[in-house]
């Protein structure tokens, strides 16, 4: 199943804006290479599933991921043809704010031109700009 919060203090939640650099979670913390954004946006729990298990099945499941993004903002929609107003739509799926430079993923364990490979084929599953490094 995808990512998404076991419990929430509010059900629905607003969107907010976009920041567009972040300064903190810029470096490596848990492996040897990584995978950043350059630019902000939104991703969903199916894109960081998609591309997790993109990754994980060019590294053959061998060495360790991190995800160091969490879903956690409710998206919501209303039905096709309902008329306005009559309050908002219901949770329709869970995504992640993410601000220009957050790093994404990291993986150690493997050889580097393995990891560089996955972490390609990892970030076509994104709708970001993405950047490998070390």
């Amino acid at each position: 199943m995808f990512l998404q919060p076991k419990k929430t203090k509010f059900k629905k939640a607003r969107k907010g804006k976009l920041v567009k650099l972040e300064f903190k979670n810029t470096k490596l913390k848990f492996g040897e290479i990584g995978l950043k954004t350059k630019i902000s946006g939104i991703i969903t729990a199916r894109q960081i599933e998609a591309a997790r298990r993109s990754i994980t099945r060019k590294i053959k499941r061998k060495g360790k991921l991190w995800i160091r993004i969490f879903p956690d903002l409710p998206i919501t929609k209303k039905p096709n043809e309902s008329r306005m107003g009559k309050g908002k739509g219901s949770v329709s799926f869970w995504a992640a704010k993410v601000r220009g430079g957050t790093t994404i993923f990291e993986i150690c364990g493997v050889q580097t031109h393995i990891a560089i490979e996955a972490l390609k084929s990892g970030s076509k599953k994104l709708p970001l700009k993405t950047l490998i490094f070390n």
